[in-house]
């Protein structure tokens, strides 16, 4: 099978009206919710997540985070162990192996300057090069750059929502490959890439992933860690990679948000991919991250 990839499709042929709001059918009663676009992100006032989380809140949170993909939090000044506390609300926590720590194991620390300046900017979900990648991530700002150094994400329901009937025919089935060495592991020796790769080999995940808890079907690669697609020639799987993975460009599924002391983000990384805009060097911009453990794609 040809996959001839037809021009001005970046973002589908589907009009882009078909973003209707995703408006709750409760109320959240524990908090105030403002969201950023009609289908991704929301802040939420009136919730500590360094404070005491009932299940009832916790609930609410949980609600939210399936509707909105992504929360932000203002004002929390907490420890690093007390980010971690909340984050592990939503199961284990990995211990990443390619990223420095902060306060604790769990929580890892981003910090840029001078001497290195950030290179997220690419979009990308987080470690989909695990066999089973993660549920989500809770994102803390230390210290904000005082100018630039947003965050962005993408909505990958509606990336997939908005594909062409063709094309969600064509990739209907389809796996892909997702592996770490593209990224981490570029700098490696080679005994330690070698190391590396034995403990954490190339995953296999749908290009269409569903979500296991609201059964939606989403576009489920990134530029950073997807590298092929199983079955197909190299010519083949390059242009589909490129059509697919530029859905996460189009600006109406995406959100952004403007960082200051304190802040706090938490996203689905199953349904969303995220860019960390990389325009403040030479201004030190610090960040601790908390991820959770997901399950294996279906």
């Amino acid at each position: 099978m040809t996959f001839a990839i037809r021009p001005g499709l970046l973002a589908g042929s589907r009009p882009l009206t078909r973003l209707s709001p995703e408006v709750p059918a409760i109320r959240y009663r524990r908090f105030e919710v403002f969201p950023a676009g009609p289908t991704i992100g929301a802040e939420i006032r009136g919730v500590g997540i360094g404070g005491p989380i009932d299940d009832e809140l916790f609930a609410e949170l949980d609600r939210a985070l399936l509707e909105w993909k992504v929360l932000w939090f203002r004002d929390q000044d907490v420890t690093g162990s007390q980010h971690r506390e909340f984050a592990r609300l939503w199961g284990e926590l990995e211990v990443h192996p390619f990223l420095p720590a902060g306060e604790v194991p769990e929580v890892v620390r981003f910090d840029k300057g001078p001497d290195e300046s950030g290179y997220e900017n690419i979009w990308h979900s987080d470690v989909s090069w695990r066999l089973e990648p993660s549920l989500g991530s809770v994102l803390r700002c230390v210290i904000p750059a005082r100018s630039g150094g947003d965050t962005l994400w993408a909505d990958m329901y509606m990336a997939y929502a908005c594909l062409d009937d063709e094309t969600k025919g064509r990739i209907d089935g389809l796996r892909a490959v997702h592996d770490f060495t593209a990224s981490f592991g570029l700098n490696m020796e080679p005994a330690k890439l070698a190391d590396m790769r034995l403990q954490y080999p190339p995953a296999e995940h749908p290009v269409v992933r569903t979500h296991p808890r609201t059964g939606r079907k989403l576009l489920y690669v990134n530029e950073v860690f997807t590298t092929e697609v199983v079955g197909l020639d190299p010519g083949e799987s390059a242009a589909l990679l490129a059509h697919l993975c530029a859905q996460a460009r189009v600006p109406e599924y995406q959100c952004r948000f403007r960082w200051e002391p304190n802040s706090v983000a938490f996203w689905d990384n199953r349904c969303t991919q995220h860019y960390a805009v990389s325009d403040y060097a030479p201004q030190r911009r610090v960040m601790e991250r908390a991820t959770i453990v997901g399950d294996r794609p279906y």
